[in-house]
């Protein structure tokens, strides 16, 4: 019977306390639902935890590579994906109390909503690009679809950049915790653009920039 190295064995353990911390939220939301301390709108308390939740955690699983890069932590490479797919959890769970507790299933009333409100359609965009980043995850997805699965998951980028926009347009009032997703946005974006600028200019740049863009 194979038996784990050492370093493959921190590995799972560490994508095993990521994947807890991850769930923390929803464990807390469960938690609260079961003690009735969902405030004087639970509806909207689960809206706007599962959405912010995540916004984090695809923002997180996007600066796996730059910090990876730039501190040199290998080990992180392996995140990547956990924290995207926790992320699509959140998100669907998002989606879902839009669709099942808000509109009641109601497709034309849903229709409307994408069409006419600038956030929906914003959150809609989002959902719609992780939706295939989550069903293309897997190993043997990204080994069937080759240097493809690379250009496919930049729509990860895509996704954050309609999250932030979704949480822009939606708010009213206190615009700070939009704006500051925006900056980390921004900054990840930019060490994206830094490095890829940087691989023109290497004889290797191809093989750089695909590592880059992983």
């Amino acid at each position: 019977m194979a038996t784990r190295s050492p370093s493959a064995s921190r590995r799972h353990r560490l994508q095993i306390g990521v994947v807890a911390l991850g769930l923390l939220p929803a464990a807390s939301l469960a938690w609260r639902a079961l003690a009735g301390d969902l405030g004087a709108n639970p509806i909207e308390t689960v809206t706007h935890v599962t959405g912010e939740s995540g916004l984090r955690l695809l923002l997180a699983s996007l600066a796996v590579t730059p910090l990876r890069r730039l501190f040199g932590w290998a080990w992180a490479a392996p995140l990547r994906r956990a924290l995207g797919l926790l992320a699509f959890f959140y998100v669907s769970l998002h989606a879902l109390t839009y669709v099942a507790l808000d509109h009641f299933f109601d497709w034309d009333l849903l229709l409307e909503d994408v069409l006419e409100h600038r956030y929906v359609t914003a959150g809609f965009l989002g959902f719609s690009c992780m939706l295939p980043l989550a069903l293309t995850s897997t190993r043997a997805m990204m080994k069937r679809l080759g240097r493809r699965w690379v250009r496919l998951h930049r729509l990860a980028y895509v996704a954050a950049i309609a999250g932030v926009v979704h949480y822009l347009w939606l708010v009213k009032a206190d615009l700070v915790p939009p704006l500051t997703y925006a900056a980390v946005l921004a900054l990840l974006l930019g060490v994206r653009a830094w490095y890829a600028l940087s691989a023109r200019r290497r004889p290797d740049s191809a093989k750089v920039a695909r590592s880059a863009a992983s």
